[in-house]
C-alpha cells in the first residue's frame, strides 16, 4: 500500500497560498492603477494639489503666522 507524501502535500499547499497572495496583490495594484487613470481622466490630466493641513494657532508646537507674532510682540510692549 502506498503512503502519503506529507511534505510534498505541504509544499503544494504553500505554493498555492503564495500564488493566491500574489494574485490578490496584483489585482489590488490593477484596481489602484485603474482608479488613478480614471481620476486623471476626470481632471483633464491635471492632478489637484493635496490640501494643506490646517494650522492650529495657540497649540503647542504650532507655527505662528506673521500677524500673530507681531500681535504678541505688540501686546508685550504695551503692557506696563
Amino acid at each position: 500500500m502506498a503512503r502519503d507524501n506529507y511534505s510534498y502535500n505541504k509544499y503544494q499547499k504553500e505554493l498555492a497560498k503564495k500564488k493566491k497572495k500574489e494574485e490578490k496583490k496584483q489585482s489590488k495594484l490593477d484596481k489602484k492603477n485603474l482608479e488613478a487613470k480614471a481620476h486623471l481622466a476626470l481632471s483633464d490630466g491635471k492632478c489637484a494639489a493635496p490640501a494643506e493641513a490646517p494650522r492650529l494657532i495657540g497649540m503647542p508646537g504650532a507655527p505662528l503666522s506673521a500677524s500673530d507674532s507681531e500681535q504678541a510682540s505688540n501686546e508685550g510692549a504695551t503692557a506696563v
